[in-house]
Order: C-alpha cells, then sequence, then structure tokens
C-alpha cells in the first residue's frame, strides 16, 4: 500500500517538529542520539560482561570503576585548556575514535590490572569529552541559546538511553561473550557516527591568545578558572545538588529494597518516572535560567525540592507495601523535578560566569565538580541514608535545603562573562 502525497507530506512535518529547526542545532541533537544509544547500550550490560565474560569479582569491578571515576575527576581541566588551544569541534574529532577504541579494547581485556587501566583511559576520554562538548556548545550557539539547546540535548540523550537499553536486553537474554561483544561494537560504531556527523558542524575557531595568555599571566589574556573564587564556589555548590544522581541510582534502590516493604519492581517504576520526567519536561525547565542571578534561583528552588523529595523517601518506611510504593512515587516525582531545575540552572552558571576566551577550562573545571560528586555520592548516601534510614534521609534533605541558598548568595553582584564582581560572601 502506497502512502498518499499528502501523508508524505504530514510524515515530513511531523519529523521537521521532532527536531529543532536551526540546522546547526539539529546535527548537534543527532549526534547526542547517537551517542547516548550506543551509551546505554553498554552501560546496561557493562557489569554483566566484566564479571560474566572477563571473569572479574564484583568486588574488583566496583574498585576499578572508582579508581576510573578518580581519574575522570582530573580530566576536564587539563582537556579543557586543549580545547581552548587548539579548538573544541578538532579535539572531538581526535577524542570520538579513541573513545571508540578504548570500548573496543574491553574485548581484549583479561586481568584485572589491565581492567583499571582501560577504566581509567575510557573514563578519562568520556568525562574530558563532556567538557569540550559543552566549550563546543558554547562557541558554536548564540548565548541566548544555549541553555535551551542543552535542555534539548538533554532530553534528547534520555530518549536515546532507553532505547539503547532497550536494545541491550537482547543481549542480557543471550547471555554470552558474543552477544556482549556485539555491543561493544555498536557503541563504538556510535562513537563514529557522533565523530562523522561532528565533521560537518560549523564552529568558530578558537580567538587569538585563547587558552595560552590567560595562564602566562597576561592580565588581557583569559583568567583562569582554577584561579576564580566565584566560580570554584558555585561549582563546588552545584557539585553538592548533583549528590542527587547517586540519591536516585543508588541510595533509592537499596532503601527500597532493604528499608521498606515496597515490592523490588518500585526500582524500575522509579527510573521510569525520573527519565519519562527529563525527556518531557527539560527544555521547559531551562526557561526560567536566563542569567547567573536568575539561574541560582531556579536552582535554590530545585535544591528545595531535592529535599522535599528525600523526606518524602524517609516516610516510605512506614506503612504497608502499597503506601510505601506510593510514597516512593511520589518522592521519585518531586526528585525529578528537583533535577530538572538544578540541571537548567547549573548549565546557566557554568556559562554565564565563564570567560568566554577561555570556555573549555571553565566547562572542565565545571564538570570534574560533577564528576567528583558521582564518584563520593555513593558513599555519601550510604553513610547516610542506607545505613541510617529516615534520620539519613533528613540529613541528606538539610545538606540540599542549604547548598541552594548558599549557591544563591555565591552568585549574588557576579558579573557576566566572567569579568571580576564584589568579593564573595556566602551567609
Amino acid at each position: 500500500m502506497t502512502s498518499s502525497p499528502s501523508t508524505g507530506a504530514r510524515r515530513r512535518a511531523s519529523g521537521r517538529r521532532l527536531l529543532p529547526a536551526d540546522p546547526l542545532l539539529r546535527r548537534l541533537v543527532l549526534m547526542g542520539l547517537v551517542n547516548s544509544v550506543g551509551d546505554g547500550l553498554f552501560v546496561t550490560v557493562s557489569v554483566l560482561f566484566f564479571t560474566r565474560s572477563i571473569g572479574l569479582t564484583p568486588t574488583s569491578v566496583a574498585l576499578g570503576l572508582t579508581v576510573a571515576g578518580v581519574c575522570g575527576v582530573f580530566a576536564g581541566v587539563p582537556m579543557g585548556r586543549l580545547a581552548d588551544r587548539v579548538g573544541s569541534k578538532r579535539l572531538l574529532l581526535v577524542v570520538g575514535p579513541l573513545e571508540a577504541a578504548a570500548v573496543l579494547g574491553y574485548a581484549f581485556v583479561h586481568s584485572f590490572a589491565a581492567f583499571v587501566v582501560l577504566a581509567c583511559a575510557a573514563t578519562a576520554l568520556s568525562r574530558g569529552a563532556a567538557a569540550v562538548r559543552s566549550a563546543l556548545i558554547a562557541r558554536a550557539l548564540p548565548a541566548e541559546g544555549q541553555v535551551r539547546a542543552r535542555a534539548l540535548l538533554r532530553s534528547v540523550m534520555n530518549a536515546g538511553l532507553v532505547v539503547g537499553s532497550g536494545g541491550a536486553a537482547l543481549a542480557l537474554q543471550a547471555d554470552s561473550c558474543a552477544g556482549y561483544v556485539t555491543v561493544l561494537v555498536l557503541d563504538a560504531v556510535s562513537f563514529l557516527g557522533a565523530t562523522v556527523l561532528l565533521a560537518g558542524l560549523p564552529v568558530p575557531a578558537p580567538g587569538p591568545g585563547a587558552g595560552a595568555a590567560g595562564a602566562a599571566g597576561d592580565p588581557g589574556g583569559p583568567r583562569t578558572a582554577l584561579r576564580d573564587r566565584r566560580y570554584l564556589l558555585v561549582t563546588a555548590l552545584h557539585a553538592v545538588l548533583e549528590l542527587q544522581l547517586a540519591v536516585l541510582t543508588v541510595g533509592l534502590p537499596l532503601w527500597i529494597v532493604l528499608g521498606t516493604a515496597a515490592p523490588a519492581a518500585t526500582v524500575a517504576a522509579v527510573n521510569v518516572v525520573n527519565c519519562l520526567l527529563v525527556v518531557a519536561f527539560q527544555v521547559r525547565a531551562s526557561r526560567g535560567a536566563t542569567d547567573a542571578a536568575s539561574a541560582a534561583r531556579v536552582c535554590a528552588r530545585g535544591a528545595l525540592l531535592l529535599a522535599g523529595g528525600c523526606l518524602v523517601y524517609a516516610a516510605a518506611q512506614y506503612g504497608p507495601a502499597w503506601a510505601a510504593a506510593g510514597a516512593l512515587l511520589v518522592g521519585a516525582l518531586v526528585h525529578s523535578l528537583g533535577e530538572l531545575l538544578t540541571s537548567a540552572g547549573g548549565w546557566t552558571l557554568s556559562l554565564d560566569l565563564a570567560d568566554p576566551r577561555a570556555h573549555g577550562e571553565y566547562q572542565g573545571v565545571f564538570m570534574s565538580g560533577q564528576a567528583a560528586a558521582h564518584v563520593i555520592g555513593p558513599l555519601v548516601v550510604t553513610l547516610t541514608a542506607v545505613d541510617h534510614g529516615a534520620v539519613g534521609w533528613m540529613v541528606l534533605a538539610g545538606v540540599f535545603a542549604l547548598a541552594g541558598p548558599a549557591l544563591t548568595a555565591a552568585v549574588r553582584g557576579a558579573v557576566p562573562g566572567g569579568a571580576p564582581g564584589p568579593a564573595v560572601r556566602v551567609g
């Protein structure tokens, strides 16, 4: 059966609605979608591949990934500085194939030492690439559209993760080395596909003296992110809010199984709620973060929602299974709304407070703060909520509730573009 011309026109119009009209942003979205599908494939099967095919113990895998996470914390700044010197696009054209090679390298790992070395390299490339991509967006898109673009990219990337995770179910069902290696190959192909899309992306070259002048102490050159005390403080406070990821991925699953009467399937339901909200509402949540001051207020509101989510999680330990499951889903809803706001506010802060001549270094610092939160987050959440129940959840709620106003105070009086503002005073 053939489609009528009007049907074809409607399909093309639908496709245009799904993708942004701006050709540059459309290419960025396609890059993010391709990359995130590969990430969803790999993340879903990686632990089982490491344990069942390589033969590592779960403890060895956890230790190796922790070491790799620490390496990732220190990758952002040097990669960002390099991007300021050679250009974000040029650097990513090299990093993409290296990431593909690193993923394929897991198929040839047969010892713990080799696993740790490769995991460190892969994580350093991944975290560094995140900072460079952030700098790429800052250089490629007009300032007024950058936060909305990041929100759109995050929505698309979450959708891609869902698609990748669904595809990985086939490999999980087969539970064979060949199936897992096929996933590695597909993930590597996704890196190469994103690199091909990147090659046609028009990005302005770094301006004269970018990166090097500030590092050399030239007062007329770019500022150095590691000496920008306000930016470092904002990065640290936002990293506190990033602990919410460990709450969602580590603390909540353990709490559901160990501390409540809710069925274990609630873990999956919570993840679905979170993912759907991010896909559907991340762009809308970014609309209020137009400058540093408004972004800080958005983060503060998000922090209160994160605190409220923790308190609802704490209440889930009381009552029968249906009540606990209901409380956990409500908590996940509140938590996810907080995540939407703190993410949107963080993007604006990372861009608005940065020196535009050194976006790579500044984004490297901000991404390193997030990476550090992701490394220590599981330990923090375990020592509070998992180990101490309702009291621990209340401690986490207090941490989030205090971080929001502190962030607002740290940003107060800041001048956009990394220019010096009044002295930072918190409280």
